[in-house]
């Protein structure tokens, strides 16, 4: 029970490797409040199998692009529990094309998505946290903002602000005794994975020192890891789960 008693919120906490965190940080005592925004289907399924385990994960329906409805999760979690111990900002979007192909909207969509929510979310949270002189961040970044993907520059350019924007906010917040970190997944398994190209994917598993798909539940241990006191000593950094690709 590494994060007993503890409150966590958990952006896009309902499908793929949010959904994973949002789990695995229950079973492993947290009160966990899964946002999400659109599909009321995956996060009516969350909420059945948590019951059926006698997890504690709530749902919050919001949009993250935007300040207000953040601040509205933020204030009803707080109220409810009387703390925010740990943020997940899982919240991501990809929209794949080369640049010269790129549509305005898909590049300020990822902005939105990408970076956007990171700010809403961290900008709340981080009051509360400040005032309990206690707090743990992670943020999801990718490989792709390490390594730049070709027909992936909106997607690229944006996780590697994450990264920059979580060494940024840990020097901020570290007198604070806020742990601020980030992980970059490879390829895991997802919705957006199942309908990428067969070749596309098979090259990826090839350029893999351990020749598989990731699993969501393989990062949702990871991100535990960065959210317990394991990590006390740990912050600004980011950690690469890709099964050897970088």
């Amino acid at each position: 029970m590494q994060l007993k008693d503890e409150v966590a919120i958990v952006t896009g906490g309902t499908k793929g490797i949010g959904r994973a965190i949002s789990l695995l940080f229950a079973e492993e005592g947290a009160k966990v409040v899964a946002n999400f925004s659109k599909d009321v289907d995956a996060a009516e399924a969350l909420k059945k199998e948590a019951k059926v385990r006698g997890l504690n994960v709530g749902l919050f329906k919001a949009d993250v692009t935007q300040f207000d409805p953040v601040r509205e999760m933020v204030e009803e979690t707080f109220a409810q529990y009387g703390k925010i111990d740990i943020l997940v900002n899982n919240v991501g979007l990809i929209r794949d094309n080369f640049l010269v192909l790129m549509s305005d909207e898909d590049w300020n969509a990822l902005i939105g998505a990408n970076l956007t929510s990171l700010f809403n979310c961290c900008k709340t949270v981080i009051r509360k946290m400040i005032s309990q002189k206690k707090g743990k961040i992670i943020n999801l970044s990718s490989i792709s903002g390490i390594l730049g993907t070709s027909g992936q520059t909106n997607y690229a350019a944006t996780k590697s602000g994450v990264i920059g924007f979580t060494k940024a906010l840990a020097r901020e917040l570290g007198p604070f005794n806020i742990h601020v970190n980030a992980v970059a997944p490879g390829l895991i398994e997802s919705e957006i994975v199942s309908k990428m190209p067969k070749e596309k994917v098979e090259s990826i598993i090839k350029s893999s020192s351990l020749g598989r798909i990731g699993k969501p539940e393989e990062v949702a241990r990871v991100v535990l890891f960065l959210a317990s006191e394991h990590s006390s000593y740990i912050t600004g950094q980011t950690i690469v789960i890709d099964g050897g690709i970088v």
